[in-house]
């Protein structure tokens, strides 16, 4: 199909006839039919793999819903990650089988290389790191992907090799197998640990709701970071192998991961270890929890709620490792980074049970400078955080449960500047003033800096 030519010369342009005037006449008023989508530019793609991409447009009535399909299964095309560019042609149909109503449909695609590679830096839980990675797109021609990544931060070094397959018009549904080896380092614990192990995930949608299960072996290697390290964590020192089954539930209606301004999130995160094998035999089960509410002025009022409980199976302790942990500027701010909780020597060990919340209130910068551009990726931040983390014993009941997680709370509140860094991270300054600070904790009282993805 040949579209229309640029840069014609208005002396070669021919007056069109009644037929086309007639044609052009009927797609402009009445009903259409797409007869024919034709994708050019395809390589090593399988075309039975873009079939489902591409159905709806057939199912278009009239000239605006083939625009508006035609721009859904490019942005599903592009979503695929195996092209690199994707451009939309829509012509009247061609042929003796043409119908006066007739349409044809054209995608011109861009593949990507056989190989790629990147250079990034990556912002996680108060940490950064440098990434290097090797990317194989669409491997067997069906939007299979090969990925290879190392990644050197300030407290992480990890390498993996990754294989990505998704479902065939279920983009949302797919499979990933994972190599991993990670080292990294936790000085609230004085702990060094090597993780080298092996995982497969299956992730699919399922009602308004998306779904991973996954099965993780892992080899750990527990050792001291310092000399100084407390007898308990020399104690977890060693070699140790989980084998665990996981699933995970996210619900998310908001308008944005990083500064959300409306919206709902909830997660909830099952993993069972030692029924498949290894040493550690534990459930652990957590959930995340956050609302947010637009308010008068384009200010936005968000909550926020954590949780979770890890039970060991049988005799065993728990692993320092599996614990939970919390304090720090993406948590309970006004604290230092895990440091609230059990801790020997110095050294915080994690807890097996915890809860956090948080209240936030997030306005625009005073007098609105840069209002319409760069002054809208800042924001001023009021909030009040709270939390616990703790053991348990389990043969009390659920009544002396409860009072211990209400017994000795943490608490803080301030205000600071929260700045946005597109859908990747975000960066907070605050002032922090740390209250129901108990023995052993180590506060921040004053002016606090965090970076990270995840925040209360």
């Amino acid at each position: 199909m040949q579209g229309p030519e640029l840069g014609v010369h208005a002396d070669d342009v021919q007056t069109p006839d009644m037929e086309q005037e007639s044609k052009q006449e009927v797609l402009e008023n009445k009903d259409v039919i797409v007869q024919h989508v034709h994708i050019d530019g395809l390589g090593r793609t399988k075309e039975d793999c873009l079939t489902y991409e591409i159905a709806g447009v057939f199912r278009a009535k009239n000239l605006i819903d083939v625009m508006k399909r035609a721009h859904e299964a490019r942005q599903k095309l592009l979503r695929l990650g195996i092209f690199r560019q994707v451009e939309v042609v829509i012509d009247t149909s061609q042929g003796v089988d043409a119908l006066p109503n007739g349409l044809d449909v054209t995608f011109e695609v861009t593949e990507l290389r056989r190989m790629t590679g990147s250079y990034n830096t990556m912002v996680g839980n108060n940490e950064g790191s440098m990434v290097l990675g090797l990317k194989l797109p669409n491997v067997f021609g069906r939007a299979e992907k090969l990925t290879f990544q190392f990644s050197y931060g300030t407290k992480e070094t990890s390498y993996g090799l990754s294989f990505f397959k998704p479902q065939p018009g279920h983009f949302e549904r797919n499979f990933a197998v994972n190599f991993y080896k990670v080292t990294g380092q936790f000085p609230w614990s004085s702990l060094r640990e090597t993780d080298r192990g092996v995982s497969t995930e299956f992730s699919f949608p399922l009602w308004k709701t998306n779904h991973t299960l996954k099965w993780e072996g892992v080899w750990r290697e527990l050792g001291c970071l310092a000399r100084t390290a407390s007898f308990a964590v020399r104690e977890e020192s060693g070699h140790s192998l989980k084998s665990s089954l996981s699933h995970a539930m996210v619900i998310d209606t908001r308008n944005s991961t990083i500064l959300p301004r409306r919206g709902a999130l909830l997660k909830i995160n099952q993993e069972l270890a030692g029924y498949t094998g290894g040493d550690a035999s534990f459930l652990k089960e957590d959930f995340e929890l956050q609302f947010n509410k637009r308010l008068f002025w384009d200010s936005v009022l968000s909550a926020s709620l954590w949780g979770g409980c890890l039970l060991p199976i049988g005799d065993k302790p728990t692993c320092i490792a599996d614990r939970f942990y919390l304090g720090g500027p993406t948590s309970v701010r006004g604290f230092s980074m895990y440091s609230i909780g059990p801790q020997s020597e110095g050294d915080y060990l994690g807890g097996e049970v915890y809860w956090a919340g948080a209240v936030h209130l997030y306005t625009p910068l005073p007098f609105r400078p840069g209002k319409g551009g760069f002054g809208d990726l800042f924001r001023t931040h009021f909030f009040l955080n709270a939390g616990n983390l703790c053991n348990l014993n389990y043969g009390d009941g659920p009544r002396a449960h409860l009072s211990k997680l209400a017994e000795c709370i943490r608490w803080s509140y301030g205000a600071g500047i929260v700045l946005r860094l597109g859908n990747i991270a975000r960066l907070e300054l605050n002032y922090c003033i740390p209250m129901g600070v108990q023995s052993g904790d180590r506060i921040c009282d004053g002016v606090q800096f965090g970076a990270g993805i995840r925040f209360l």
